[in-house]
């Protein structure tokens, strides 16, 4: 085997300060929006029952799997191109258009009934219809918000992200207090998309004509249509449980699954997306120079990780007081499906964050092969998994994602141009003091919390245990790897990074 090329850090503090400028406001405002939206899904979680989240879950499904074919395939083509020209911009917008009105009349008309019968639940026909309208509002969404997405702009959209998920939390919470059940989780994400396109659309003022003369959009559509099919298949992959589970669950036990993994997949689905959306555009200006991929790629797997090794490996050794104290006692039965899936999670996440580099080198038969694989993968493992019930399903993820991994690692470390040693290297810290700590909570929370203090609330003896593990990990971290420890203190605290090493 060849030698790995070394990790060089990109040059060029202008580019440096744009990516975290990027990343503050689209990380940053993303916390704060997510923080309006969890209060509000955690203060509608303990009003709705556990069977309006069932109803919910399959149409998601549906949802999902059409909205795949929105077309952020074609404007990601845009982002990666090194120059677009306006009537290219005018084609992506046709491109949208033509799609997400076919999208709202297949679902319509189509979709809807099938579901309802493959489920054997009417009312999923009725949610779909009043859910087609997110489509006609995806065009004037994504377009304007890629463009800035290009351009390192995050500061316009993460704001309107923050208002219009103060219009969402509104929404929800003032319709499940109306009594309105299940159709709060139609409605509120209808009031989030066209509050947001319509806000997009006017504070960045991109009145586009859309061309449906489509001469030249050949790289759009190639690049669009690659990322299309591998995202199609990784929309299998994701969502072969909820479909699986729908045909063998009753809505409680579905609504008790489908919850614990939106518990449980918060970090790796809220947090992580808008990492990727700052990390392909900053990964795409430096394709060209291995060197300078690899570095930024494993400095952002080392600092992503050491967040999501600690908070799942926390989560799983805490899951009783967690959902007791997030979801209520009503919720309680959905204990051991949190605490199995929080242990896979930490692969999950790792996993997501190969895609944005891979798609930055113009590789999307990468993802595709990636998503093809999860396609076959998945739906295998859990089709075994079901007959278990939904505990069995969620050792489905520890047994399939693992095996996803190591195939992505395979396909995309020669392209990236890392070697398993360094990317084992970058992941070790992190990992080890959260074992560690994961081992000292467990212990603590077992011989002496429920022995000495098992009259504790929930709220605070996860209080207890999350403060004892965040002590713990710091600890372990300061002590067992000072440098990694001190990147990340140098990241969160100075204001200037440290003087880049010149090239001799």
């Amino acid at each position: 085997m060849g030698e790995q090329p070394a990790a060089t850090p990109p040059e060029g503090a202008d580019f440096g300060n744009r990516v975290k400028r990027a990343v503050f406001w689209r990380s940053g405002t993303q916390i704060l929006s997510q923080m309006v939206s969890w209060a509000a899904t955690l203060a509608v979680i303990r009003i709705l029952d556990p069977s309006d989240y069932g109803l919910f879950a399959m149409t998601s499904v549906v949802l999902v799997f059409l909205n795949f074919l929105n077309g952020y395939g074609f404007v990601s083509a845009l982002i990666q191109s090194e120059s677009v020209e306006p009537i290219r911009i005018r084609q992506a917008f046709g491109m949208l258009i033509l799609l997400n009105v076919g999208l709202a009349l297949i679902q319509l008309f189509v979709a809807a009934p099938l579901a309802a019968a493959y489920y054997r639940e009417p009312m999923v026909a009725e949610m779909l219809r009043w859910q087609s309208l997110i489509y006609l509002a995806t065009p004037f969404l994504i377009l304007p918000e890629a463009m800035m997405t290009r351009e390192l702009e995050f500061r316009k959209p993460a704001i309107i992200n923050l208002v219009t998920s103060l219009v969402g939390a509104a929404v929800s919470l003032g319709m499940a207090l109306w009594g309105a059940g299940v159709w709060t989780l139609v409605f509120a994400p209808i009031s989030i998309f066209w509050s947001r396109a319509i806000m997009l659309m006017v504070t960045t003022r991109f009145w586009v004509m859309p061309s449906f003369d489509f001469r030249g959009a050949g790289h759009i559509f190639t690049f669009g249509t690659a990322l299309l099919v591998g995202h199609g298949f990784f929309i299998i992959q994701s969502q072969s449980d909820i479909f699986i589970a729908g045909r063998h669950f009753d809505t409680h036990d579905l609504g008790l699954y489908a919850e614990a993994l939106f518990l449980t997949q918060l970090f790796a689905t809220k947090f992580i997306p808008p990492l990727n959306e700052v990390a392909f555009p900053a990964y795409a200006r430096i394709q060209h120079d291995k060197g300078k991929l690899a570095y930024s790629f494993l400095k952002a797997v080392r600092l992503i990780m050491l967040v999501a090794f600690p908070l799942y490996l926390g989560m799983a050794v805490t899951a009783a007081p967690f959902v007791a104290t997030l979801m209520g006692d009503k919720w309680l039965e959905a204990t051991p499906i949190v605490a199995i899936l929080a242990l896979a999670m930490p692969v999950a996440t790792l996993q997501f964050l190969f895609q944005p580099a891979i798609n930055a080198l113009g590789l999307p038969g990468i993802t595709m092969r990636n998503s093809i694989a999860g396609a076959i993968i998945m739906p295998l493992v859990y089709l075994v998994a079901i007959r278990f019930g939904a505990t069995g399903l969620a050792w489905g993820w520890l047994v399939s994602f693992p095996l996803l991994l190591a195939f992505t690692i395979y396909q995309a470390k020669p392209h990236i141009g890392f070697g398993i040693g360094q990317l084992f290297s970058t992941i070790v810290p992190g990992f080890g003091a959260a074992l560690a700590m994961a081992a000292m909570v467990w212990l603590f929370d077992r011989y002496l919390v429920e022995v000495v203090m098992p009259w504790l609330p929930p709220v605070a003896h996860l209080l207890l245990l999350a403060a004892t593990g965040v002590a713990a990990y710091g600890a372990l971290l300061w002590f067992g790897s000072r440098a990694t420890a001190r990147e990340v203190i140098d990241l969160v605290v100075r204001r200037k990074p440290p003087a880049e090493p010149q090239a001799s």
